[in-house]
C-alpha cells in the first residue's frame, strides 16, 4: 500500500463517513476492532477473520434457522456471524516456513 504523506487522518475520517453516509460503504465491526468498511448493496453474508493476519473475509450464505436456537418466547430480529480462525494462506505458510 502506498503511503502519502501529505494526506491527513482527517480527510480520510471524512471521506469515509461521505462514502457511508451515501450509501457506497457499510462498517463491518468485529469484537475489539477497529471498524473496517465494506462496499455496500451486498447479500447477506457472513465474515470470517483470521487471527494469524488479520485479515477478514467474505462468507457466502447464512446457516439460517438460528431462531431454532432462541429460548422460548424469544423472537430473533437480525444477526451477525463471525467464524475465528486461520485462513489458508497463513495454515501453507506454517506449513512450508
Amino acid at each position: 500500500m502506498a503511503e502519502v504523506p501529505e494526506l491527513g487522518i482527517a480527510t480520510v475520517y471524512r471521506a469515509l463517513k461521505r462514502l457511508q453516509d451515501n450509501g457506497e460503504i457499510v462498517p463491518v465491526d468485529f469484537p475489539g476492532e477497529l471498524t473496517r468498511y465494506e462496499l455496500a448493496g451486498k447479500d447477506h453474508h457472513h465474515h470470517f477473520l483470521c487471527r494469524s493476519c488479520d485479515r477478514a473475509f467474505e462468507l457466502e450464505g447464512c446457516p439460517g434457522r438460528l431462531s431454532a436456537l432462541l429460548p422460548a418466547g424469544f423472537e430473533l430480529q437480525a444477526h451477525d456471524l463471525t467464524l475465528y480462525g486461520r485462513c489458508a494462506e497463513c495454515v501453507e505458510s506454517d506449513r512450508t516456513g
